[in-house]
């Protein structure tokens, strides 16, 4: 096991910009594959207190849980949002991102589309499936409102797209995504669909892996929270006050909330929330004494430091992309010098980055 330890770390006094959260990284540290095994995948644990640094595997994390401990972790399904159509009457090859649905009962989605100067209102778009659809408004550069023209129930419009969509890969991978992608690009957790992203840290998990932090006598709970284009919509602005998050629907539970509660309530026993989706939806839904608390809704909180987490002890994550808000809300976290230095030693010990890369937990 090799450790490493940072001597000191500045404590910034003046407001952090978003240019405090870049970095250089060799292109081919990308993971366009997962590890396999999954746990297979390499594990950097971080100390806040000390700034120790190990290196481990993510087959090693039930070395880290005691008894009580509590594992929280996003339930969200992902499901296969690229659907690539053709334009009526010239036959364009189009693609359209569906980020979500805005009414079922109208059948009108949120949707991105790709090439965006040629999709105007009015276009009609035609897919595989006899599937037709309307642009009917703009919404950003590249974003549209889309009416699809489908005759049937909410449920069957749902297993058309599954059918004939394809699994949404971030576009850093650089390649198609594959059939194998479908099971690679979804968690042991997911339940609930409506994400067009994985929780990235969750992939780590397998069956095999749950069983061995449950047979300590961890308790695993699950938050939903649908990652969308909240997630991921690039920061422009470089006062991060300024930056504001699209909305993603979240739910708690009643048992997630009385697991998690338990723990915190407890001297001895701690929340580990596993990736920074999980982490938004935690620290959206809180009591007035700051205990988790169940219910739903949307919630558009961008968490940049300097910020008070209520719910989250320990973080489970990916390395993530330079000046994204996943990066921000893990560097309020663990502090922005601590993980300024872990992602420099990432770096130096080649660790796999991004979706389907190795892990960080920060305890």
């Amino acid at each position: 096991m090799h450790l490493a330890t940072a001597t000191h770390f500045l404590r910034h006094t003046i407001p952090l910009k978003l240019s405090d959260f870049e970095f250089e990284y060799p292109r081919e540290l990308i993971a366009r594959y997962p590890a396999e095994p999954r746990e297979g995948a390499r594990l950097m644990v971080v100390h806040r207190e000390t700034g120790t640094i190990e290196h481990r595997m993510v087959a090693d994390l039930p070395d880290y849980f005691e008894a009580g401990d509590v594992l929280l972790a996003n339930d969200t399904a992902v499901f296969p949002a690229r659907l690539y159509g053709q334009k009526e009457k010239t036959g364009a090859r189009v693609e359209v991102f569906l980020l979500r649905e805005l009414n079922p009962e109208t059948q009108l989605w949120d949707v991105i589309v790709e090439p965006a100067r040629k999709v105007r209102v009015g276009n009609k778009l035609y897919f595989d499936g006899g599937l037709e659809a309307e642009v009917i408004d703009n919404t950003t550069s590249r974003g549209r409102t889309l009416r699809f023209h489908f005759r049937g129930p909410t449920e069957v419009l749902h297993a058309l797209i599954e059918e004939i969509g394809h699994t949404p890969i971030p576009r850093y991978l650089r390649r198609e995504a594959e059939p194998e992608d479908k099971a690679r690009y979804q968690t042991v957790f997911a339940r609930h669909r409506g994400a067009v992203a994985a929780p990235a840290a969750g992939l780590h998990f397998t069956p095999a892996l749950l069983g061995a932090l449950e047979a300590k006598g961890v308790r695993v709970a699950s938050v939903t929270l649908h990652t969308g284009l909240g997630s991921f919509r690039p920061v422009e602005v470089e006062d991060l006050t300024k930056h504001r998050m699209d909305s993603e629907f979240f739910r708690v539970t009643p048992e997630a909330a009385e697991v998690v509660n338990g723990a915190l309530r407890s001297r001895t026993n701690t929340v580990t929330v596993c990736s920074t989706t999980a982490v938004r939806a935690a620290e959206s839904s809180l009591s007035a004494d700051r205990a988790l608390k169940p219910g739903s809704g949307w919630t558009d909180r961008f968490i940049f430091p300097p910020y008070n987490f209520h719910v989250t002890e320990r973080l489970l994550t990916n390395f993530q992309l330079p000046r994204s808000t996943p990066l921000i809300l893990v560097a309020a976290f663990g502090g922005i010098d601590l993980i300024h230095y872990a992602y420099e030693e990432a770096i130096r010990e080649e660790y796999r980055l991004f979706a389907f890369g190795d892990a960080m937990l920060i305890i």
